[in-house]
């Protein structure tokens, strides 16, 4: 054996995530309103950014005088200058009224404040608004006392009738069923209040509430010795009460608002994309501080380090909101051009759609069109949908030899369930054979997982008693 030494040279390649690319990654997958609280934290940490109440289209003169960074910051405004211009002139743009926030954000009454202004119109003893102010308190969300009545004698010290007494007092406010300790009481206090009480459906709400949730109206009626039109008559009224009183009532830290991050508007026959910048500060660089990069002689060097380095932190902002901007654009562009007939004709001509199909329309990587479809809204003629609305897998239909949306097909389920006839409803086998006929091959256990993802309920529930 012979042993000798020897050299090997080996080329490899490797990608190294920069700061700036970790910027320009985490900016492309935040939303309108997300972005415009990053915008502004990052003002706050540089001083060289400032908000643009108006376009520049003028660049500095004296290009000869610029350095490196004044000279990327002015290609950048004449770029996007360029941009914006081109794109009002092609879709035939009008410039419209300014928004502002006011006109997303409705401000609401809390459930507690709107009890709290009926208690103080409904009582004047300082001791009875104290215990009712406390009751109030710990009515939770749903519009349920979540403590007992023997926990609040125990705190307040006062006497057990009394706080009864008040309980009552609040159960009589808006909205209905207010204040109650269950679910029955939540009922039977709403009967109350529209005079529709009567013994068999409080024998219904206090023995057979599971068994009316699950259809077994022929349970209830031999249970109760009554015929089941008289129970399915009884489980209408008591299916037209709000098990949820407090449901439209703002409750803190919730929002009730959604800024699309992009709207899409058919004009002229073509629907023009546009990327929602209201929420997101215009940026550019302070005019004072590009003087000071020019003028290097009249600070120090610290100083001068200082400014380049907060410059170019600027301009790579600058640029990662402007790239997420076109990103976006192109994105929904090749979204909009493939769900042309789903904006034209509705949600039953939604095609199936996956991000590699994008990615290669867009010529983007996967990874790059997830990020900027994530957590994104987008305002079509057809309404609010969340981009990754869009994407969704699909069904062979052999008739027309194409595939079909799995959206498309929850669509196609609520027309048929809402044309069936409501004393013989469809079994999902029955459904899943007339999907069948329509070329549409699907398995019956995905009948019965979309429509409980469209909230339609089984054929027992369904049905209706002559």
């Amino acid at each position: 054996m012979r042993l000798s030494y020897g050299m090997k040279l080996e080329q490899t390649q490797k990608l190294i995530m920069t700061p700036e690319l970790r910027q320009a990654i985490m900016v492309l997958q935040l939303s309108a309103m997300d972005l415009a609280q990053y915008v502004e934290h990052a003002m706050l940490e540089n001083p060289l950014l400032e908000v643009t109440e108006e376009e520049h289209e003028e660049t500095p003169s004296s290009k000869e005088e610029k350095d490196d960074f004044a000279e990327e910051w002015c290609d950048y405004l004449a770029e996007c200058g360029q941009i914006e211009r081109s794109f009002e002139q092609a879709a035939g743009y009008e410039e419209r009224e300014h928004y502002s926030l006011e006109h997303f954000v409705a401000q609401a009454t809390s459930l507690q404040d709107h009890l709290s202004f009926q208690l103080r119109l409904a009582l004047s003893d300082p001791e009875d608004v104290e215990i009712g102010e406390f009751l109030i308190g710990n009515i939770n969300d749903r519009g349920y006392l979540n403590i007992s009545l023997e926990e609040v004698q125990k705190v307040s010290g006062y006497e057990m009738q009394e706080i009864e007494r008040i309980l009552h007092v609040i159960q009589s406010f808006d909205p209905s069923g207010v204040g109650a300790r269950d679910l029955q009481e939540c009922l039977l206090i709403q009967l109350d209040q529209e005079g529709q009480r009567t013994p068999v459906l409080e024998k219904i709400i206090h023995c057979f509430l599971a068994d009316l949730a699950n259809g077994n109206l022929l349970k209830i009626a031999t249970s109760m010795d009554i015929t089941v039109q008289e129970v399915q008559h009884q489980a209408d009224i008591i299916k037209s009460l709000d098990p949820i009183p407090a449901r439209n009532f703002f409750r803190p830290g919730e929002n009730r608002y959604i800024i699309p991050d992009v709207v899409v508007e058919k004009i002229n026959d073509e629907y023009v994309i546009l990327v929602n910048d209201i929420a997101v500060p215009r940026l550019m660089i302070n005019h004072n501080y590009q003087l000071m990069i020019k003028k290097k002689t009249s600070c120090d060097q610290g100083t001068v380090e200082f400014i380049e380095n907060k410059m170019k932190s600027a301009l790579w902002l600058i640029r990662s909101i402007e790239q997420r901007r076109l990103t976006l654009y192109r994105v929904v562009q090749c979204i909009i051009d493939y769900q042309w007939d789903f904006l034209e004709k509705g949600i039953k001509h939604l095609k199936p759609l996956n991000l590699k199909q994008i990615a290669d329309m867009a010529e983007l990587h996967e990874s790059t069109v997830s990020r900027a479809t994530a957590n994104k809204y987008i305002q079509t003629p057809q309404g609010l949908f969340e981009i990754k609305f869009f994407f969704s897998s699909g069904v062979e239909n052999v008739a027309a030899g194409k595939m079909v949306a799995a959206e498309s097909i929850k669509q196609v389920l609520k027309e048929m369930i809402t044309d069936e006839d409501p004393y013989d409803p469809y079994s999902d086998q029955q459904l899943c054979e007339l999907l069948q006929a329509k070329g549409i091959n699907i398995a019956r256990r995905t009948i019965a997982k979309y429509r409980k993802e469209i909230s339609i309920p089984p054929m027992r529930q369904r049905k209706r008693y002559r």
